[in-house]
């Protein structure tokens, strides 16, 4: 039995399996990442490097927890393992340890700030790294890698990138808390701090900013494709 089928056993001891489950590692993935992938007759658990050095209880609580995703069902709470909580006190704190080697003399302006003005200069600083220009996916925080990423389209804005850099590293003190296979990140508490932002109306500038950003790319792509095609706007204006 390998360490997938024994993490099967244990989280769901009166199902019966179906599927050939295995464990591979891989490199393409970020600091203490994984996913699962399945067909009818297989499951693959892909983990990131770092985990091979990891202990057999904490790994087997990651793939429970990911099992517990597959398997849920609509009112019908996975009883969490041991392993499981074992797991996700582990991917809590691992980022505390992870090695600070990345960093932008912009996000690291911005975190100083942030984190001198709302964590009175308590929180330690992650890898702080620039994202593609996107306006779908503003910013993350990794726990494993210990790194926010903020998207390239807030440099030209100051506060709502401190307001970006400050939800992130929100995530970085709070954590998060699972059941019943999910992730819980944005809590009421998390809300509670995250509108302590020293300007109410930010969200609105945000949106509105997005929104102006949005129109000028379209136009932009428009532009670019109409100039390829003679006569566009001279028939368009007919």
């Amino acid at each position: 039995m390998n360490l997938a089928e024994k993490a099967f056993s244990e989280l769901f001891p009166d199902k019966r399996l179906t599927k050939n489950l295995s464990v591979k590692y891989s490199r393409a993935f970020r600091a203490y990442n994984a996913n699962v992938k399945y067909t009818a007759s297989s499951m693959v658990f892909n983990l990131s490097y770092e985990w091979r050095k990891v202990s057999n209880e904490i790994k087997m609580g990651l793939i429970q927890s990911l099992l517990a995703k597959v398997y849920k069902e609509k009112n019908k709470p996975i009883k969490k393992t041991i392993n499981m909580d074992i797991y996700e006190n582990f991917l809590k704190n691992i980022g505390d340890y992870a090695e600070v080697k990345e960093s932008d003399p912009m996000l690291e302006e911005s975190f100083e700030r942030v984190n001198e003005k709302y964590f009175n200069g308590f929180i330690d600083k992650p890898n702080l790294k620039w994202g593609s220009i996107t306006f779908s996916k503003l910013g993350t925080y990794e726990y494993g890698a210990n790194t926010v990423t903020i998207s390239k389209v807030l440099e030209e804005d100051q506060e709502l990138l401190d307001y970006v850099m400050y939800h992130e590293l929100l995530h970085k003190k709070h954590k998060f808390y699972s059941k019943n296979g999910r992730s819980y990140h944005h809590t009421s508490k998390f809300r509670k701090k995250e509108k302590e932002f020293d300007n109410p109306d930010i969200e609105e500038k945000l949106k509105r900013f997005l929104t102006k950003k949005r129109v000028k790319a379209v136009f932009s792509y428009t532009r670019r494709k109409t100039t390829r095609k003679p006569g566009f706007f001279r028939n368009l204006f007919k």
